[in-house]
């Protein structure tokens, strides 16, 4: 009787541990996304006053994947 009691409780206890878990494993995946999409908007935006200097398109492409690059791996910092 004793040892299923414990069991239960055990097992009580593990349950309630999991959706506090995926909640914060929730919050990092959104902010990892959010940190991304940021990163494509300012790349872009980038890109576009890059295009407008004297610069050759090819530097430009160049400097939107390195930013890319970068926020990817912020979000990668974030999530991990």
């Amino acid at each position: 009787m004793k040892k299923s009691v414990l069991m239960l409780l055990a097992a009580t206890a593990l349950l309630t541990a999991l959706p506090a878990q995926a909640t914060k494993q929730a919050q990092e995946r959104r902010e990892a996304r959010d940190m991304r999409q940021d990163t494509r908007q300012d790349s872009r935006d980038a890109k576009q006053e890059c295009r407008e200097g004297l610069v050759g398109n090819a530097d430009c492409r160049q400097d939107h994947r390195d930013a890319k690059q970068e926020g990817r791996d912020k979000a990668r910092d974030i999530k991990y």
